[in-house]
């Protein structure tokens, strides 16, 4: 192992993203030697030993790249104090500690990806990779071309307004519609919040593609593996 920055390793053990780990160390959670570290500049050299709430943080061997149809109802975490189910209980036979790639809404279902590569994670959730989501909606109504113009010029919401989106109408369901919507951010509730704004409510939210990934015809609650070439096509994008 190289002299690396602790927040670095602890993303390369898969504890968690850099900007995760940046918190965990803040929180004074993360120990060196024995030694509790809550500063962002030190680095972890060969033969260190890590601990994270007293456990060793060690290297993983193998990279699990996991794209996942999450069902409604499930939390996209890993734990639970209420003993609620979360996205890590689907995932059988990987013995590896698997962190969701962003976050789907509890009633949210659709494509998640799970993995142990904290740089990975780190790179395709940061704000400056704006890496395009795409969803499927059901919503209250039917948008017209004004709804359509509000979501390419951004919508504005409490916490700023968006980057511009797209909204496109694709079909009906008696006085509803269906949605495709495509963002390039990951705010808290996104879709529901600027479908809100607009005055046509989120009747289901589906989310069908990552980038280059989509989700096809994978029933909810399924898993697969992601390739290393779909890997590579996702890091490449912009």
């Amino acid at each position: 192992m190289e002299e690396m920055r602790l927040q670095k390793y602890l993303a390369h053990c898969g504890v968690a993203s850099r900007r995760a780990a940046e918190q965990m160390i803040r929180d004074g959670r993360v120990s060196v030697n024995g030694r509790p570290v809550t500063e962002m500049g030190t680095k972890v050299r060969p033969g260190d030993a890590v601990t994270v709430d007293g456990a060793p943080a060690e290297p993983e061997k193998r990279k699990y790249y996991i794209l996942l149809n999450k069902p409604a109802g499930v939390l996209s975490s890993v734990k639970d104090d209420r003993g609620r189910e979360c996205v890590v209980d689907l995932i059988k036979g990987i013995n590896a500690r698997l962190y969701p790639v962003g976050r789907l809404d509890y009633d949210t279902t659709g494509l998640l990806l799970l993995t142990n590569d904290g740089d990975f994670m780190q790179k395709v959730t940061h704000p400056s990779f704006e890496i395009w989501k795409t969803y499927r909606a059901v919503v209250k109504g039917v948008p017209d071309e004004s709804d359509v113009k509000k979501f390419a010029e951004g919508v504005l919401l409490d916490d700023g307004k968006t980057l511009p989106a797209v909204l496109d109408v694709t079909g009906y369901q008696g006085n509803n519609a269906i949605a495709e919507v495509c963002i390039r951010e990951g705010r808290n509730r996104q879709v529901r919040r600027m479908l809100e704004k607009i005055g046509h409510p989120v009747i289901r939210l589906m989310r069908i593609g990552f980038g280059s990934l989509e989700l096809g015809d994978m029933k909810e609650g399924q898993w697969r593996h992601v390739s290393p070439e779909e890997i590579r096509r996702l890091t490449e994008e912009r």
